[in-house]
């Protein structure tokens, strides 16, 4: 996460060569001294965020270091960060502090459909993928969190804290009593998609029926949060060519469903390992107390210490796609 500084074939550090004179070589000295001390700190702050990134980012060849008022500034804003974290792990009670995430892929992954999960006409039609993880080496997992039925506000808060993304999927006939709680977490960043108007079994309806749930999810969506979902997630991951056409139909291009599943008392898996992999995607549900024996904060707890534990960062789903 910190840049490193270049040396030139001389010696000397890029951007603070001076010109010789009386009392130069001294104060070249001094702003070596500063700019080791600031990359030391910036190193020793960044280490636990280099266990997701695969290590720290260096200058363009010939580009030259950056002062060492910025390095000072970068390293303390990195103390900052890290202290919160830190304190917003001690906060919630998780057993370690989360890693951070790695920058998203400079070039997407081609996301195809699972194999076994494709439809009649998939590549033909080119209908939207359904898939459970993303090609990625990358030691990530991504959240995601289906319908809406509960509206914690301790949630939000402990996401925003803990600087975690995730997806929502949502259903309008859990939400409609309570549209601003989604706005809110709009307004942090995560990305509100399309889990159909009323949660039916699709496979069981006509390829008119399937795709009013869908393409009238879509309208809702856009009109309550200003932007069409790219993303569709089946209601218990039942689907048929009719799904996949309808949702294509009305602007879908990735149905996404999951590879493990969270509650919070336990954890079921669709692999037989029952293991996380680079790229799974994870499924919970906003649920409180009345369906489980505990919050969604406790839910994430659950989530956030086995990721961690395994040495996985939590991404953006969206930032994959």
């Amino acid at each position: 996460m910190g840049s490193v500084v270049q040396n030139d074939k001389n010696g000397s550090l890029d951007g603070a060569r001076t010109p010789a004179r009386s009392g130069a070589p001294v104060r070249r000295h001094r702003s070596r001294a500063r700019v080791a001390i600031a990359l030391l700190a910036v190193t020793a702050v960044a280490s636990g965020c280099a266990q997701g990134t695969g290590g720290a980012a260096h200058p363009a060849p010939g580009q030259q270091a950056p002062p060492a008022e910025a390095l000072d500034s970068y390293a303390a804003r990195l103390r900052a960060e890290q202290a919160a974290r830190v304190a917003a792990a001690k906060r919630w009670h998780l057993a370690r502090v989360p890693l951070a995430a790695p920058a998203p892929p400079a070039v997407k992954p081609e996301i195809t459909a699972r194999d076994g999960f494709e439809v009649e006409g998939q590549e033909e039609e080119n209908l939207p993928p359904v898939f459970t993880t993303v090609p990625t080496r990358q030691k990530v997992v991504f959240l995601t969190i289906d319908d809406g039925e509960e509206k914690d506000p301790d949630f939000l808060r402990m996401m925003s804290e803990l600087h975690i993304p995730y997806t929502a999927f949502l259903s309008d006939y859990l939400i409609k009593k309570d549209y601003g709680y989604f706005k809110k977490m709009q307004q942090r960043g995560v990305v509100l998609n399309n889990h159909t108007l009323h949660h039916p079994y699709l496979p069981g309806l006509s390829y008119a029926q399937q795709k009013h749930e869908i393409c009238a999810m879509q309208d809702v969506i856009e009109k309550q949060y200003g932007k069409r979902p790219e993303l569709f997630r089946p209601p218990y991951g039942n689907y048929n060519q009719d799904t996949l056409r309808a949702a294509k139909s009305c602007g879908v291009k990735y149905a996404p469903i999951w590879d493990e599943e969270v509650y919070v008392d336990h954890w079921e898996y669709r692999e037989w390992d029952r293991d996380l992999h680079p790229g799974d995607i994870v499924l919970t549900h906003f649920r409180g107390r009345k369906d489980w024996k505990g919050t969604m904060p406790d839910m994430v707890r659950r989530f956030l210490d086995q990721v961690t534990a395994k040495g996985y960062a939590v991404a953006r789903l969206e930032d994959y796609l």
